[in-house]
């Protein structure tokens, strides 16, 4: 009896372990086929990669252009591997991430950069997929630009966002961060510019107001001062450089300078002298790199960049100076101001800053509207140029109050060991002879004169002028000797310099 029990017990301990298996296993199948609770997901989580750094961004176009571009480069130049994924809805804002997370929408278009640098795009992606796909090192939120200033949007509803997210983050050490963006541009004619009176310097203070909340709202790691890094960049020489048409989205040079901020933010060194280069010119990288350092070095604030200037280097390309016109013309360089100080950082007609720069140091009258079209000269003018100009009186009666004997321009950024050309077109529609005199002074002196009445055709030039030790020029306008006009009515419209 005794060994008919010792039978029947050894076949019942195989039997339950046998059901134990079998159990396990079915619990673990996909497609469940036996209707059994789910396995944990934990099972199943991605498995980390070693020494891969993985970003995320919840999104829309704003972190398109902060991290789609540049920043895998950014990092591949200092040998850090990355994962960069931006869960992406044009527009989207706190509010519709709430939504799409309390519902499990699959909304989003999931762009995933992977370790190898290719993208990938995944269309009808929820932020349960995305946030599971890998055990991301760093997840970010932001606020959609029209809101982005205005705080109660981001305290109403960046909480429901962050718990969410975090109860679904797979890595038990994920970082956040709150992507702090750009104010627009002043000519942005984007209708919700009006929640910030459509003034750039009110919209960025708004937005750095909120940036300085957002520890209180939810527990942030790391605030990304982009829009910080942008506003740097606009006190620099290349002004407002950084927005494509619709004046809110970055351009190819604002990408280049938020994602340098997302670099030195994330990795925790210096952007500056990072070696990819985006395709910038040398100057325009030393901007853009710098302003993301000055950024997260003090990211509340705007940090002047005026003394940033390009190095001196000789003209590859012409150089196109267009007198009086604030619309810009391919090629050209605009000079709107014509008062003492009025100043324009100059580009080749390649578009390459070339170290040089246009100072007033003695005011021209005003402008005038009246130069010919049509024109036919060496410059190749298009309308746009040739119609308009700087212009002075030099004797007579007051006019707008003032008399101006001449106007004169200091050109700077020049190599003392070079010599260079200036060739200038004056026109005005009149018949009576307004002869305009153009002298040219380094450390030698070149002068000459036309006849800017109706003037298409012709065009003054002066060669071979060399600066002087410090690498300027000083370009005087005034009325010729042939001047008839009572008043000495003088005009500048456009000018070409060049060098040997």
């Amino acid at each position: 009896m005794k060994n008919w029990i010792k039978i029947i017990t050894k076949r019942s301990a195989v039997f339950v372990a046998l059901c134990t298996i079998t159990l396990i296993s079915a619990c673990s199948k996909d497609g469940n086929p036996n209707g059994l609770p789910d396995a944990n997901p934990a099972e199943y989580a991605r498995k980390s990669n070693p020494g891969v750094i993985k970003i995320l961004a919840i999104g829309n176009s704003f972190s398109e252009d902060a991290i789609e571009s540049n920043l895998y480069e950014l990092a591949k130049d200092k040998g850090i591997k990355v994962i960069i994924g931006n869960m992406y809805i044009g527009g989207a804002s706190l509010a519709n991430h709430r939504t799409n997370a309390e519902r499990g929408t699959p909304a989003y278009e999931y762009r995933k950069i992977g370790e190898d640098g290719v993208k990938k795009n995944t269309t009808k992606v929820s932020l349960e997929q995305a946030i599971q796909d890998e055990q991301w090192d760093y997840i970010s939120l932001q606020q959609a630009s029209p809101n982005s200033g205005q705080l109660e949007t981001v305290q109403k509803d960046l909480p429901a966002v962050y718990n969410y997210v975090k109860s679904k983050a797979t890595n038990q050490n994920v970082k956040y961060a709150y992507h702090s963006t750009w104010a627009y541009a002043p000519t942005s004619t984007y209708s919700a510019f009006a929640n910030y009176n459509n003034n750039q310097t009110t919209m960025f203070n708004a937005i750095t107001n909120v940036a300085q909340k957002i520890e209180s709202i939810v527990p942030i790691t790391l605030l990304i001062p982009a829009g910080t890094a942008i506003q740097n960049a606009r006190t620099s020489a290349l002004g407002e450089s950084y927005n494509v048409a619709d004046g809110y989205h970055l351009n190819a040079l604002g990408k280049y300078i938020a994602a340098c901020t997302w670099f030195e933010k994330i990795f925790g060194q210096s952007v500056v002298g990072n070696n990819y280069n985006g395709g910038f010119s040398s100057f325009e990288v030393k901007v853009a790199q710098n302003a993301a350092h000055l950024a997260v070095l003090k990211p509340f604030e705007i940090t002047s960049m005026s003394t940033y200037e390009a190095e001196p280097v000789p003209l590859a390309n012409p150089v196109l100076v267009d007198f009086g016109n604030a619309t810009p013309s391919a090629t050209w360089n605009q000079m709107s101001g014509y008062t003492v100080g009025s100043k324009v950082n100059l580009k080749d007609t390649k578009n390459v800053f070339v170290g040089m720069s246009l100072t007033i140091t003695e005011r021209f009258n005003n402008i005038n509207t009246n130069g010919a079209t049509g024109t036919t000269t060496p410059l190749n003018m298009p309308d746009n140029v040739s119609s308009r100009n700087f212009y002075g009186n030099a004797r007579g009666a007051l006019f707008n109050g003032i008399v101006t004997p001449k106007g004169v321009i200091e050109v700077a950024g020049l190599i003392p060991t070079l010599n260079y050309s200036f060739s200038f077109f004056g026109s005005r529609d009149a018949s009576d002879n307004r002869e305009t005199l153009y002298t040219v002074s380094g450390t030698n002196t070149g002068s000459a004169s036309l006849n800017p009445s109706s003037n298409k055709t012709q065009i003054a030039t002066v060669e071979n002028i060399k600066p002087n030790a410090q690498g300027k020029i000083t370009i005087s306008v005034t009325a010729g000797p042939n001047n008839v006009s009572s008043n000495g009515w003088f005009y500048l419209n456009a000018a070409k310099i060049t060098s040997n």
